[in-house]
């Protein structure tokens, strides 16, 4: 009888360690789950606006010299047209303002606005050009004028009944050359004022994608951005985080088709001259205009992919890139660091393979895998 009972005790035993395992195995699916969700579309359904800029008036001499940088009123139209992306539940949102690349259109990442909006943001893409040339001035001031009007309340009125947009949450982000416009903006080249941020910060948060500050080290376009000075030589007064890509650097025909991202004007030298916190990632076999839509048309479109080297399909770079986007902006601006946490520690769950993971903060010590 003793034998009995002592086997039925160890038969509970076991049974209760299975269960322990099981509930703790399905603790670590759910959490790979909403790890790797961050890469997929999130829970929100989106809408997807384009909202008109306001008419430039020239009756008078005065109001020919107006420049990018005024800001229409509060509720009338934007100073440039804007591409905008937003969850369809009620709720209020943090902002993030994607800046597009050189001569490209807003519309070229509807995709991407789509993805980050349906994790809890509302995206804002302007126009800031059609044709431009090297210098970058006017796209900061008029980039800065659209941050200026969102953060006065113009949005109010362009979002779906009962959503809203922080403005006193409002990131930057960008691409390739739209990158460089969105560290000027971060580092004080233009007016912008926000009525708080993370830390302080005007800007919460800055994520940019292959950015570039010209055409070779030495040949910055106006105004530079990167100084050459090494690590710390950027004091972006918010967090900074840099994604780049291994076939942005290398050219599609040399030397008539250069690097879309020369090596010495793009993203490490961004990440190497950041002050913390700021982090790198780098998608090893993707290219300079992979994030964008599936289909771009037109010349432009067409030229995304002719003109840099690409890695193929362009949806796993793009799920990539806002998967990160939205890990890092919840991390700094919503105040949840387990998405970013995630990808520090498991790159290996990205839809890309990422031949750079590097985080430059104080509390954790440089990554590199």
């Amino acid at each position: 009888m003793n034998m009995i009972a002592f086997a039925a005790q160890i038969l509970a035993f076991c049974l209760l360690l299975l269960l322990l395992l099981l509930l703790q195995l399905q603790t670590t699916m759910a959490g790979d789950s909403s790890f790797s969700g961050v890469f997929d579309h999130g829970s929100h359904g989106v809408t997807l606006v384009k909202v008109d800029e306001a008419p430039r008036k020239c009756s008078s001499a005065a109001a020919a010299k107006k420049t990018d940088d005024d800001t229409a009123p509060a509720g009338g139209a934007p100073p440039k047209p804007l591409l905008v992306a937003a969850p369809c539940d009620a709720g209020v949102y943090p902002v993030v303002v994607f800046l597009h690349g050189y001569l490209a259109y807003n519309s070229f990442y509807s995709q991407l606005f789509e993805h980050v909006a349906s994790h809890g943001f509302v995206v804002v893409g302007p126009q800031l050009y059609t044709m431009s040339g090297p210098d970058t001035t006017d796209e900061i001031n008029s980039a800065a004028a659209v941050i200026n009007w969102l953060a006065a309340g113009g949005l109010t009125s362009k979002l779906p009944p009962n959503v809203r947009a922080d403005a006193t949450k409002i990131s930057i982000s960008g691409h390739s050359r739209g990158g460089k416009v969105a560290f000027a903006l971060a580092l004080g080249h233009a007016n912008v004022s926000l009525r708080g941020g993370a830390g302080g910060a005007t800007i919460a948060a800055l994520v940019a994608v292959d950015p570039v500050d010209g055409f070779a080290a030495g040949k910055q376009t106006p105004p530079p951005i990167l100084t050459y000075g090494g690590a710390n030589s950027l004091r972006v007064p918010a967090p900074v985080m840099v994604i780049g890509t291994g076939l942005g650097g290398l050219a599609r025909a040399a030397p008539l088709l250069p690097a879309c991202a020369p090596p010495g004007v793009s993203h490490g030298e961004f990440y190497g001259e950041c002050a913390a916190p700021a982090c790198h990632l780098v998608a090893r076999d993707y290219g300079h205009t992979d994030m964008m839509d599936d289909v771009t048309p037109g010349a432009r479109g067409l030229a995304t992919r002719a003109v840099c080297r690409s890695g193929g399909a362009r949806a796993p770079m793009r799920r990539f890139f806002g998967g990160a986007m939205v890990a890092f902006v919840k991390r700094w601006v919503e105040g949840e660091p387990e998405l970013l946490d995630c990808v520090r520690a498991r790159p290996e769950t990205a839809p890309v393979v990422l031949s750079a993971v590097e985080f430059r903060d104080e509390a954790i010590a440089n990554h590199s895998y």
